[in-house]
């Protein structure tokens, strides 16, 4: 299969109010039994990034102070890929079911951008005890709620 399409689920909404996961109507008996879970894996679509220019870069200019000098696109987080997919694991607040909003504590999605897919994080598949990492990213923070007080702005080129 060369070709093949997906369909959101959703859209991120961003407003004074905080983040949401605007879950659209038609999937909102999807949402069944969400409740529970602390966090979710939210695939989403980086769409700002989506041309076919930004598809055929393979490799980046030393993205981390610390990196290698030329780093291949899968070894980054950077939203420059192949096929511009995203993954985050977010902290759920709390959800609506009869308006299809789950609000989070973060996402680093801009409003407006395209929800793929919501998976409950489940640690029997999601957490890894002893992850390995490379030297050049080894002091970075253990977890989701480390990287919160994280000086992340340290640690890119850009």
């Amino acid at each position: 299969m060369d070709n093949f399409s997906v369909n959101p689920v959703g859209k991120i909404n961003v407003n004074d109010e905080g983040m949401f996961i605007e879950v659209d109507n038609k999937y909102l008996p999807a949402m069944q039994a969400l409740d529970g879970f602390s966090h979710l894996n939210i695939i989403w679509w980086f769409s700002d990034y989506d041309n076919e220019d930004m598809r055929d870069i393979l490799e980046s200019p030393k993205p981390y102070k610390k990196s290698p000098e030329v780093m291949g696109i899968f070894a980054t987080r950077s939203p420059i890929r192949p096929n511009p997919i995203a993954l985050s694991a977010v902290q759920v607040i709390s959800i609506d079911h009869e308006k299809g909003m789950i609000q989070i504590a973060y996402i680093d999605a801009n409003d407006g951008t395209p929800v793929l897919d919501i998976k409950p994080y489940t640690p029997s598949l999601d957490k890894v005890e002893t992850p390995g990492v490379p030297e050049w990213c080894c002091h970075w923070p253990k977890s989701l709620e480390q990287s919160e007080a994280f000086d992340w702005e340290n640690e890119f080129n850009f």
